[in-house]
């Protein structure tokens, strides 16, 4: 027993020699890479997002979400994209029109005129239960055209949702670059997803023109390179991170994995955050970007706090 234990302290200890020796080898080799930082990102900090518009205190995605948000100062609109049947971009979350308007169907087998005849403020109700925006001529459907045209001095949080399997998410990220540059926004808006695919698909194209977020996998690539002690061998291929607090029960909004982050140039952002304390906590600890559903909380804690 006593010459196992003493086999398996010498593993060990072996192990842990050469796991230092590879640290130690990647620290000396290796040249922590930065991004340099887009415009996007060059107004003061910290930035407030309007999740979907403010959906706390307005229908999603709506012109009466945007407009109330824009009261609260937000630096910017956090919004979902779809692609519709006659390949139009519009500012929507779901594959379905069925849970957010009175109509139903997929967004991508309706046509942008089957979509502007629909209800979206239909389902919505205020903290008495009430539906106070049904029949309201801004609770319509806004395409990403629009959204970008209407409200110029707002910055964009664009996430795609499509598939890059499906159809609709194969066209997507060329028709997504198509028109920012026909519009010149290429300063003001920010691309992410979930698909980490549809991030690098849109980039064949922009070159690292605009603003890009980070997908789930390069997310989690950061953070256990990051937890491993290996933080200088990760490259970063995104200019933020939007990400929850938590993960499966794993923090994601601990001052050095935001300090982390932050000394790479990658902007540390956190969804969805409802609660004044909280907001001030993250704000507390460098994140750069908070996104809310009531950006009439984060409006009053900033101006009496900050």
């Amino acid at each position: 027993m006593a010459k196992c234990i003493k086999r398996m302290a010498t593993a060990v200890g072996v192990a842990t020699g050469l796991t230092l020796g590879l640290w130690a080898g990647t620290k000396v080799m290796k040249e922590t890479k930065v991004r340099d930082i887009k415009p996007y990102f060059k107004q003061r900090s910290p930035y407030i997002f309007a999740h979907r518009g403010g959906m706390g205190l307005a229908p999603e995605h709506t012109r009466i979400a945007f407009d109330k948000a824009s009261e609260f100062n937000v630096e910017g609109f956090e919004i979902d994209i779809r692609l519709t049947k006659d390949e139009e971009i519009v500012v929507f979350h779901d594959a379905y029109v069925d849970r957010t308007s009175n109509g139903a169907g997929k967004v991508s087998n309706l046509t942008l005129d089957d979509l502007k005849e629909l209800d979206f403020g239909y389902h919505f109700t205020d903290v008495e239960g009430n539906h106070p925006y049904r029949g309201h001529d801004k609770a319509k459907i806004v395409t990403l055209r629009e959204l970008i045209e209407e409200y110029p001095g707002t910055l964009i949080n664009i996430d795609i949702k499509d598939d890059p399997e499906s159809y609709a998410g194969s066209l997507v990220p060329s028709l997504l670059y198509r028109l920012i540059t026909e519009l010149g926004a290429e300063d003001r808006v920010l691309i992410t997803s979930f698909h980490d695919a549809q991030i690098k698909q849109f980039n064949l194209y922009a070159e690292d023109s605009v603003a890009l977020g980070a997908g789930v996998d390069q997310v989690s690539r950061a953070f256990f390179m990051h937890r491993a002690g290996f933080g200088h061998m990760y490259e970063p291929a995104a200019d933020t991170f939007q990400i929850p607090t938590e993960y499966n029960g794993i923090r994601l909004d601990t001052s050095r994995f935001i300090g982390f982050l932050t000394s790479l140039n990658i902007a540390v952002g956190y969804w969805n955050i409802n609660k004044m304390d909280k907001i001030d906590e993250l704000i507390q600890k460098g994140a750069h970007t908070i996104v809310t559903d009531y950006p009439d909380i984060s409006y009053h804690l900033l101006k009496d706090r900050y």
